[in-house]
């Protein structure tokens, strides 16, 4: 029997077992083929509320094209500047306002929790856009769509994630995601930025094996796939330490020389010098290539929550 997401919350990528990704891909798929055209009769009465309570371009655009794409409409803000917010109105009576116009959410939101927290409160099916340095999980399930589309597998790859370990929410999510695939991680990362230890032990509960590197040149050779994340000033509490490590590293086409000619290198985006743009034009390339994939998958996951995936065509 098919998994569903009709009615439910997306909100880790931790509830979700490997049927569910191959099911939410193979719906990705069937968008892709039809170049997400001709699917506006998939949510035509539906009006999902974009809250996005921090900065974000990709995320909040991929999610309203992909809501239009489908036939639906979009209502919401970006920023908190111009609502009852400013006001004093709490997260949890945003919400239940807010759900009396729409018939889902998509919420990103700095505090780790407040996308759960979202849940527990509304009657209507919550997305988790970005809890804090907490989770990304449609980040994530875009990123693994990527490495399949690109690579033909997720098992038996080896994937290397570099740069801020410690605050990305979106290294998270795809840690928790590739638990339920067969492939090598390695951990790359200044002292500073190093992965926290509740990861690291949710890895080794899954039976997960990993290795940490301080330095790329150490493992480059052996890489598949190279995930790059940016170092996120915002998530610091003290300036100092973002000084520390904000130039910590750059991929560049000295970096990449002793790579794999087919090494592929992601970018959840935006990036701020951590990838030069001389490596855009290369074979590695395709974090650009990931924004399109995403609206694939994020068109792919608001069809099964409204459990109207079976409209969209083989």
């Amino acid at each position: 029997m098919k998994m569903t997401l009709a009615g439910k919350d997306l909100i880790s990528t931790k509830d979700l077992t490997r049927e569910d990704y191959e099911y939410i891909f193979e719906i990705t798929k069937k968008i892709e083929k039809q170049n997400a055209q001709g699917l506006t009769h998939v949510l035509p009465d539906k009006i999902v509320a974009l809250l996005f309570f921090e900065p974000s371009t990709r995320t909040q655009l991929s999610f309203s094209t992909a809501v239009k794409r489908l036939g639906g409409e979009t209502i919401g803000f970006s920023g908190e500047e111009a609502t009852s917010i400013m006001k004093g109105e709490n997260l949890a009576d945003t919400i239940r306002v807010v759900e009396q116009y729409a018939d889902a959410i998509v919420i990103r939101h700095p505090l780790e929790g407040s996308a759960k927290y979202a849940a527990q409160v509304a009657d209507v099916p919550i997305i988790n856009a970005g809890s804090g340095a907490e989770e990304h999980p449609t980040q994530a399930l875009l990123d693994l769509y990527t490495i399949l589309r690109e690579k033909d597998k997720i098992d038996g790859l080896t994937i290397g994630l570099i740069g801020d370990l410690r605050y990305s929410r979106t290294v998270h999510s795809l840690l928790y995601a590739l638990t339920n695939f067969d492939a090598t991680i390695y951990l790359i990362s200044p002292p500073l930025l190093k992965l926290g230890e509740s990861v690291k032990n949710y890895l080794r509960e899954k039976g997960v094996g990993f290795k940490e590197f301080g330095n790329l040149a150490d493992c480059i050779e052996e890489l598949d796939v190279l995930y790059v994340t940016r170092i996120q000033k915002e998530r610091f509490v003290h300036p100092e330490e973002y000084l520390k490590v904000k130039d910590s590293y750059k991929i560049n086409l000295k970096t990449l020389r002793k790579a794999k000619r087919d090494l592929i290198v992601m970018h959840p985006l935006p990036r701020v010098g951590e990838i030069a743009y001389e490596v855009d034009n290369t074979r590695h390339a395709v974090y650009f290539k990931q924004v399109r994939y995403g609206l694939y998958i994020r068109m792919a996951v608001l069809s099964m929550i409204f459990g109207r995936e079976s409209r969209i065509p083989d």
